[in-house]
């Protein structure tokens, strides 16, 4: 088995280890990201709606909500500067029911308090302005003039071309089996066609659906023996003929319901999900991202909700993805896991563990964020 030495070793080459690896490497660092599959984002980065999150619904003062703003503030600028699409449509929150309703103002002052840009609260009429297609049965709305959607593929390839462009390098299928913490470093050890120890001064843990099985297989590195994994299915689908909405569409979460979201894509396509659809906590990657077509008559009972006109015959299975996340059913929402050194006692090393939506809007800020800690 080869042995090198490495500065950084990033593990996981999606939306959140890109950008990590390209913020280390604009810090001066030598930065190789391991990837398990033969391409960038492969797994949660690329199985989702390429919505850019406002930072609405978080818990003040999380690591979400605090995340999601910033980084969508950074992710608009990059894409700007970078020449990735982006397009700030904005979002309406609908309430359709009087207790939907009664909930807008306390959702409209959380996203005050998140520091959200322009949120205001309109009326079921002024909705239906906006966007006729809506129910007649609206009875208000938020509006997110700072939501929108955005080429996330091309964003991918930008952290990329920046972590080579200054002497990095992505290894693909090369994953990540394990490894020991050494006085000097952390040594990772490798799979794939081409086996290796990799002694490295700072390793980001960034592996997505695998994070928590790798910290645990490192010997020496904090095992998180409180935590289990759980997995949340997301199926979206696709809507046939011209797009009905201009900006995207979410219901208001109620008791029985969280809703099912309304995305309008760079082409114009409609698209609708994710649902939720828990998977066993003792499933795992590789997962199942068939489909279901027989799941199609959830998503027509929930959209016709606030899009009575959604006709019969017009959706088709779209694609899944999988959540990784830290709570189960029926748990209030969780939390991004961000430990570093200070936290777990590990020179060196960083843990990202259930990164999941707003991960993606979040990246750029996730990757400002380890910089920092390892800066410490």
């Amino acid at each position: 088995m080869e042995s090198f030495d490495a500065d950084v070793v990033v593990v996981g080459a999606g939306g959140v280890g890109l950008a990590c690896g390209r913020a280390l490497a604009l810090a001066g660092r030598d930065v190789l990201v391991l990837e398990a599959a033969d391409a960038i984002a492969t797994e949660t980065s690329s199985r989702n709606s390429e919505v850019v999150h406002a930072g609405l619904y978080y818990p003040t003062g999380s690591n979400k909500a605090e995340l999601c703003v910033r980084g969508r503030r950074m992710l608009y600028q990059y894409c700007a500067e970078r020449g990735v699409e982006a397009n700030r449509c904005g979002k309406l929150v609908v309430a359709v029911t009087d207790e939907e309703a009664d909930a807008l103002a306390a959702l409209h002052q959380k996203s005050i308090d998140n520091d959200v840009e322009g949120v205001e609260v309109i009326s079921g009429t002024a909705a239906r302005e906006l966007e006729p297609a809506l129910s007649p049965e609206t009875r208000g709305a938020i509006v997110s003039p700072v939501s929108g959607i955005f080429d996330s593929h091309a964003y991918f390839l930008a952290l990329q071309g920046e972590i080579e462009d200054r002497g990095g390098a992505v290894a693909f299928s090369t994953p990540a089996i394990g490894g020991s913490v050494l006085s000097d470093g952390i040594e990772v050890v490798t799979g794939g066609d081409s086996p290796a120890r990799i002694r490295a001064r700072t390793v980001v843990n960034s592996a997505g659906h695998s994070a928590l099985r790798l910290t645990r297989a490192i010997e020496g590195a904090p095992d998180y023996a409180e935590l289990t994994m759980h997995w949340a299915k997301g199926n979206y689908y696709t809507v046939a003929g011209k797009a009905q909405f201009s900006q995207l569409i979410y219901p208001m979460h109620n008791k029985a319901s969280l809703g099912l979201h309304l995305t309008i894509d760079l082409g114009g396509g409609t698209r609708l999900g994710p649902d939720v659809e828990w998977l066993p906590d003792d499933a795992g990657p590789p997962f199942d991202y068939r489909v279901n077509p027989e799941r199609a008559d959830v998503f027509y009972k929930e959209v016709r909700r606030y899009w009575p006109g959604l006709k019969d015959g017009t959706l088709a299975p779209g694609y899944a993805g999988v959540r990784p996340k830290l709570v189960g059913p029926g748990e209030a929402p969780g939390d991004f896991l961000i430990e570093g050194p200070e936290a777990h006692g590990v020179p060196g090393l960083v843990n990202l563990i259930g990164i999941e939506s707003p991960g993606l809007t979040s990246s750029m800020a996730i990757g400002e964020r380890v910089s920092s800690l390892l800066s410490a």
